[in-house]
């Protein structure tokens, strides 16, 4: 199977497929119902704010690594864009949010093509009328499902083959991310119906990429220069603080907007959006230097956007006070989990799994503390305000996705592995992937750098 002429025809050929097959279904949009156009401008914008997020974390990432691997980290976080749209539109939104089977994954056939979507009743199976056209919903469920997979690349990076990440981002989203989805975000969903809360994605985003990320560290094994203990610099921080800005701002339709309208629970989701990520930046880079540093802007940029991950879950369920002390523990949690994994043997490149994976599972512990019925009567009240029922219940949901995201991503590489090279020779790590995989250089030629 590691025919590489194989491997060059078959992404081609595979997309050439899907698009002769759209021609044969027939649309007719058709948005009869009931909606409410504050709603639809509103979750228009946070669509496109959700998508920003993916160059800002093409930036984010982009400006810590090696000078010669900027580009090729950069576009995997792209391709995402490319990728996860042809297969939400043709399978990947049925399998999330299709007539739900057995509440573990959707029926692909149920939305085929986006069937029954553009034309469709705004509702989900079990669930309550949306004033949003359905086809808007699935929309902005896109951006979401285009990030996540984009989140893992700063574990692998500076080694992974261009190609074995494409198919990971294409097994990963139909194994991993569509079920997640399903089971948290379908009304008909198991985790959803054991009362489980994730109100923008803490399990299904956060977590699942995280552990992704350290199941692709394993399998990926070190980097060369981490092996011989050198020291990379990034690349390029002002790219950091581009990606940041871009992420802190495209995370307010990631929060607020997971809303599903214009009214106060996307404006208290707005505000503890910030607030943690406002608390996160500062803890970090003040608890580093407790430890003996100077103030950095990579640790600011750094703990901002761990707030920002653990604030997601909660974000529609917490007060904006308590958004404070939740964005500051993450960022002391994976502060620590990051110099822990530094100093061990698993090459996660850029902290993704304690800062992504870690963040999300502490904005999921922290949903069963601080939610309350009066931020949110759709919600619940958390062990902080007497309810300890509903923090067992986060703990489980969240030992349920760790477990299942890591196995299943686990073998996601190792299958990858079997079928074609997952990374690259030791000659093309040392030249830099942007030379290696694309033919492309940052500035000055990377093998000179």
């Amino acid at each position: 199977m590691k025919n590489p002429v194989v491997q060059k025809f078959a992404p081609f050929v595979l997309l050439l497929i899907v698009a002769v097959l759209a021609l044969f279904v027939p649309q007719l949009p058709s948005y009869a119902g009931e909606y409410n156009s504050a709603d639809i401008a509103w979750i228009l914008v946070a669509t496109a704010l959700v998508f920003i997020m993916t160059p800002g974390l093409a930036f984010f990432y982009g400006g810590m690594v090696h000078r010669k691997n900027i580009i090729s980290t950069m576009i995997k976080s792209m391709v995402s864009a490319g990728i996860v749209s042809v297969i939400w539109i043709t399978f990947g939104y049925s399998l999330s949010f299709g007539e739900s089977m057995n509440g573990i994954i959707g029926n692909p056939m149920t939305h085929l093509f986006f069937k029954g979507v553009v034309d469709g009743a705004p509702t989900l199976q079990g669930g309550s009328a949306m004033t949003i056209p359905l086809l808007l919903f699935a929309l902005f469920q896109l951006m979401f499902a285009i990030i996540t997979p984009g989140l893992v690349v700063g574990a692998v990076a500076e080694r992974i083959k261009f190609t074995a990440y494409i198919l990971f981002i294409v097994l990963f989203i139909i194994l991993v991310y569509a079920p997640l989805a399903h089971w948290s975000w379908h009304p008909q969903g198991f985790l959803f119906k054991m009362g489980a809360l994730d109100f923008a994605g803490g399990t299904v985003v956060h977590i699942s990429a995280g552990c992704a990320a350290l199941a692709g560290a394993i399998v990926l094994k070190s980097r060369r220069s981490k092996l011989e203990q050198q020291e990379i610099p990034p690349a390029n921080i002002p790219y950091v603080l581009i990606g940041t800005g871009l992420l802190w701002f495209g995370w307010f339709g990631f929060n607020a907007g997971s809303a599903l309208g214009a009214n106060a629970l996307s404006v208290n989701a707005f505000a503890t959006t910030n607030t943690a990520a406002a608390a996160a930046g500062l803890a970090w880079m003040f608890f580093d230097v407790l430890k003996g540093k100077k103030p950095s802007v990579l640790g600011f940029c750094i703990g901002a956007v761990v707030g920002l991950v653990a604030i997601t879950p909660a974000a529609g369920f917490v007060g904006i006070p308590q958004s404070i002390f939740i964005g500051m523990v993450a960022a002391i949690i994976s502060n620590v989990a990051s110099h822990a994994f530094k100093l061990s043997r698993v090459d996660d490149t850029l902290d993704v799994f304690p800062c992504h994976g870690i963040g999300g599972m502490v904005g999921m512990l922290m949903t069963g503390i601080f939610a309350s019925k009066g931020v949110n009567a759709g919600g619940n009240d958390g062990l902080f305000y007497g309810n300890p029922a509903f923090f067992l219940v986060q703990l489980k949901a969240m030992l349920i996705v760790v477990a299942y995201s890591f196995s299943v991503s686990f073998v996601i590489f190792k299958f990858i592995a079997i079928i074609m090279p997952l990374r690259v020779t030791e000659e093309d790590e040392e030249l830099g992937l942007d030379a290696s995989q694309h033919d492309e250089k940052y500035g000055r030629n990377p093998s000179k750098s």
